[in-house]
């Protein structure tokens, strides 16, 4: 029999080792002066809520944050979203004020997130 010419089929399944989202903190009476370490810290005791000290200890970074609008760009494992995802989903209030966190982009790569084909206009 002829040897016939040997193939190997390689698949990867999201071959990083991140996820980005893009977070927005929603307050009921509307803007307040947060900053990037509050930010985080909400997320963190979201998380120490849901999951115990373990899931405080979750590494994840705020790698950007605009007070103006309360969004930020957090970097989790994968191994973490869903953890962190549904322990800010949880959270319900800030300081005594009723907030929610809007998930409004995540991906496994930054630069999708640096644009949104939602608000996209052509000349």
């Amino acid at each position: 029999m002829e040897d016939l010419a040997a193939f190997e089929r390689l698949v990867c399944k999201n071959a990083s080792d991140f996820h980005y989202m893009k977070i927005c903190l929603v307050l009921e009476k509307g803007r307040r002066n947060v900053e990037a370490a509050q930010f985080k810290q909400l997320m963190i005791s979201g998380l120490r809520q849901l999951y115990g000290e373990v899931g405080a200890a979750l590494p994840f970074d705020v790698l950007k944050f605009d007070p103006s609008t309360l969004t930020g760009m957090v970097r989790v494992c994968n191994s973490g979203l869903v953890k962190l995802w549904s322990a800010i989903t949880l959270i319900g209030s800030y300081q005594n004020e009723l907030c929610a966190f809007r998930v409004t982009q995540v991906s496994p790569f930054l630069i999708a997130l640096s644009g949104n084909s939602r608000k996209l206009e052509l000349d």
